[in-house]
């Protein structure tokens, strides 16, 4: 019994600290955990060799325990993971787990018939491997026991994209009372990237104050390092943020949501030239960078919106595409700049989006 408990402690303790459920103190806990179930083994053998297998309830109930963690947290292994070579190893694990079980129930039953059995399945064993490594090694040397190419996924690029808006974390902040983050109220809209820089000359951190980083957290930033956050993974309203390193220097920022989009109309008649007649409405629009434009197509033909000029042609910055009647197309201008567009199904119309 001694033996049994220990283990089923052991191996309760292992699974908790390797499904992250007391991560806190998981070096430490499958460390001692790991200990426990060993020891707990090494009981649980000695008893069977000295004196069988026990048949109480208690036995079979520890027994039930184990193997309920053993199979749960053997299932979600082979589930959640990614190796190539867990069937193997499980299918391993069985050939070696039945034949000793067996052979531990003849030696407690019949240990008149153990013996044999124990020698034909251990020669059929060894015969298994030998086969196995022959055949395998003669057969096809090309590709056998050989690592193969692994072909490393192009890495996704996860560098947030935006207008920016900058905080820098000032100049000897690390003293009490001196000014720390600037702007300490920073109104942001949402969709910029805000950028900290640590123009210090010590390490600081940017860490959201209600949750202790879990919402976002720059760690250590040594002197002239940025760290970047993108507002699009934020709901509206006030987060504030201090160091943890100098929890005195504390600023908040504020998430504002996006503004609507600015319109500019394709109106009715568009498609016939006139000298009179507007092709897109305004024909010029001046707007700040970060400024969301949408143009709805209100005429009853196609149109589109494509950067460029009908000299030069199209210039690959924006395009709708064909929009037809009713339909819109939006686009986003983060960077300064003036952008001449027009139809390209009706090259007498172009317009003008200036951005500050």
């Amino acid at each position: 019994m001694p033996g049994m408990g220990l283990t089923s402690i052991g191996l309760a303790g292992l699974v908790l600290s390797y499904a992250g459920i007391a991560h806190t103190f998981i070096d430490g806990m499958h460390a001692l955990t790991g200990l426990t179930m060993f020891v707990g083994l090494i009981f649980l053998a000695a008893g069977i060799l000295d004196g069988g297998i026990s048949t109480s309830n208690r036995a079979k109930a520890t027994t039930l325990v184990i193997l309920s963690i053993s199979l749960g947290f053997g299932m979600y292994a082979m589930v959640m993971n990614t190796s190539n070579y867990t069937i193997t190893i499980a299918g391993i694990l069985m050939a070696i787990a039945f034949p000793a079980i067996i052979i531990s129930y003849l030696y407690m039953k019949h240990p008149a018939v153990a013996k044999p059995i124990g020698a034909i399945v251990s020669l059929a064993a060894a015969t298994g491997i030998i086969m196995w490594v022959s055949f395998g090694i003669f057969s096809a040397p090309d590709t056998y026991m050989i690592p193969q190419a692994v072909v490393e996924e192009p890495e996704e690029d996860l560098t947030p994209s935006g207008p920016i808006f900058a905080i820098d974390i000032l100049e000897d902040s690390v003293t009490e009372g001196n000014p720390d983050y600037a702007p300490d109220r920073a109104i942001v809209p949402q969709g910029h990237v805000i950028e900290w820089t640590n123009v210090d000359s010590v390490a600081h951190t940017v860490t959201s104050a209600s949750d202790f980083g879990e919402t976002f957290d720059s760690s250590l930033l040594g002197a002239g390092e940025v760290y970047t956050l993108d507002t699009n993974d934020l709901a509206s309203g006030e987060y504030e943020y201090l160091c943890i390193v100098h929890p005195w220097m504390v600023a908040s920022i504020v998430i504002e949501a996006p503004a609507k989009p600015t319109t500019v109309s394709i109106p009715m008649g568009a498609a016939i030239p006139d000298d009179d007649q507007l092709y897109y409405d305004p024909t010029v629009l001046d707007i700040t960078s970060g400024t969301t434009v949408l143009w709805d197509n209100v005429d009853n033909t196609m149109h589109t919106a494509t950067s460029g000029t009908p000299e030069d042609g199209a210039d690959g910055a924006f395009d709708s595409d064909i929009m037809s009647a009713g339909d819109t197309f939006e686009f986003t201008f983060n960077d300064a700049g003036s952008y001449d567009y027009y139809c390209i199904l009706h090259p007498w119309m172009v317009g003008t989006v200036n951005v500050e």
